[in-house]
């Protein structure tokens, strides 16, 4: 489990792809201490295991599943991702929980600037617009996100991002057009989930109008 709050943007130092599975190794620097084989951590959100350590170079395993519903598959040598390392028991939660499961990648529509800040606009695809709400946390390449304003007939939302946030995180350098990993937060999607199954079931629907 990992709280969104990004601990560090690391290079990636190669990319390996054999029979379908990959291999990234990523400099982790004071992040690889304590790690072993094994350990989880988040690369731009996604949940990985370390599968082998060199010092603080770190080796990370990623099936074609990954690769193609994150963006981990365009990731080149030299690229920074966003890094976190697990959640423990009795650490501060500055963000909200995340799995490290990514519903869908967004892609970056507008960027607005307002002085130091910006307002970032994404598309999203219209099955997961439901789950998507004004004020709503989401996590955007692993960055623990408030959802600031939601445009349905255009299937976007948007985040404000304050400097600290753009200089913590890769979100300072993304472009119009480039791809963003987005989770979604799983108790607003557990909720959204439940209500549309009993509204879609007539005998439900007609003792809730009843009471009514």
């Amino acid at each position: 489990m990992y709280t969104g709050i990004v601990q560090g943007q690391c290079e990636v130092l190669s990319v390996e792809v054999v029979d379908g599975v990959g291999t990234l190794v990523v400099a982790l620097g004071p992040l690889a201490e304590g790690l072993e084989p094994g350990a989880s951590v988040s690369l731009n959100g996604v949940c990985l295991t370390v599968t082998g350590l060199d010092g603080a170079e770190v080796g990370f395993n990623v099936i074609g599943e990954t690769f193609a519903s994150s963006n981990l598959g365009s990731v080149a040598v030299g690229d920074r991702v966003n890094v976190e390392r697990s959640l423990k028991f009795g650490d501060e939660l500055g963000g909200h929980v995340l799995s490290g499961h990514i519903a869908v990648t967004v892609t970056v529509a507008e960027i607005e600037a307002d002085g130091a800040n910006r307002t970032m606009w994404f598309d999203v695809a219209p099955q997961h617009m439901r789950y998507l709400l004004w004020k709503g946390w989401v996590a955007l390449d692993g960055a623990s996100l408030t959802i600031s304003r939601v445009d349905r007939g255009a299937n976007r939302i948007a985040v404000s991002l304050i400097p600290e946030t753009l200089a913590r995180t890769t979100l300072g350098r993304v472009s119009v057009g480039d791809r963003v990993n987005l989770e979604i937060d799983a108790q607003t999607q557990a909720i959204v989930t439940t209500v549309e199954d009993l509204l879609s079931d007539p005998e439900t629907r007609a003792q809730l109008l009843a009471a009514g």
